[in-house]
């Protein structure tokens, strides 16, 4: 029997609790994702996602302590390539990212955006939703650029808009979603089911021409 690759290293940027990190945290306890979380790093010393990390695997600044936005994002750079990610998740990281570092990390850096991109970039996603009369909410998996959620969604979960609604409600509600959407994503990124192809990406070989959807069983299909 042939021996299992390495597990991929993966880096999370966070800024808050990290229940997106503590998914991933347990799929790889639960043998579901081939991988090890090699770094925490946030823009919040206090974060809470920082202590689902030995101290070693933490990195965390405020972003006043350095002189302007492209020296604090230079430093978290720096911190980053030190641990040499495989891929790199944002999630919940609530900064925006300057074009030098995500063109540094370019093709292994991913975002989880609670939204049905390329609908509602940026915040207050639910509200907006919810404003507009959807039938449809959730959750998107995407590569990204520099400009704000604009990159190449990988895979999606969508929650029906129920009536009476509010945006809280809705939140949570595509919460539940969003742990499985990442992992199944991150299950197929660490197995290099996806390849990014002059700007495009390409899934088992294929051009993805629109985003996976995950199922109701947890899995990502097209």
């Amino acid at each position: 029997m042939s021996a299992l690759p390495p597990r991929s290293r993966i880096a999370v940027l966070a800024s808050g609790r990290g229940s997106n990190l503590q998914a991933i945290v347990d799929a790889i306890a639960a043998g579901s994702l081939h991988a090890e979380v090699v770094a925490v790093l946030s823009d919040k010393p206090d974060a809470s996602a920082l202590a689902k990390v030995p101290p070693e695997r933490r990195w965390a600044q405020s972003p006043k302590a350095y002189v302007d936005r492209a020296a604090f994002d230079a430093a978290l750079g720096d911190a980053l390539a030190g641990f040499a990610p495989d891929w790199v998740v944002c999630a919940g990281y609530m900064r925006i990212l300057g074009e030098a570092f995500v063109q540094r990390f370019s093709g292994r850096l991913i975002n989880i955006h609670p939204s049905l991109l390329p609908l509602y970039k940026g915040l207050h996603t639910h509200a907006r939703a919810l404003e507009a009369g959807d039938a449809e909410a959730g959750a998107s998996v995407h590569f990204v650029v520099p400009e704000l959620d604009a990159g190449t969604v990988l895979a999606q979960a969508r929650v029906p808009v129920l009536p009476g609604d509010t945006d809280e409600a809705l939140a949570q509600r595509v919460l539940v979603v969003e742990h499985p959407l990442l992992i199944a994503s991150l299950q197929w990124l660490v197995a290099g089911r996806v390849a990014e192809r002059e700007g495009r990406l390409e899934v088992d070989g294929n051009p993805l021409f629109s985003p996976l959807r995950l199922d109701c069983a947890g899995m990502l299909t097209r």
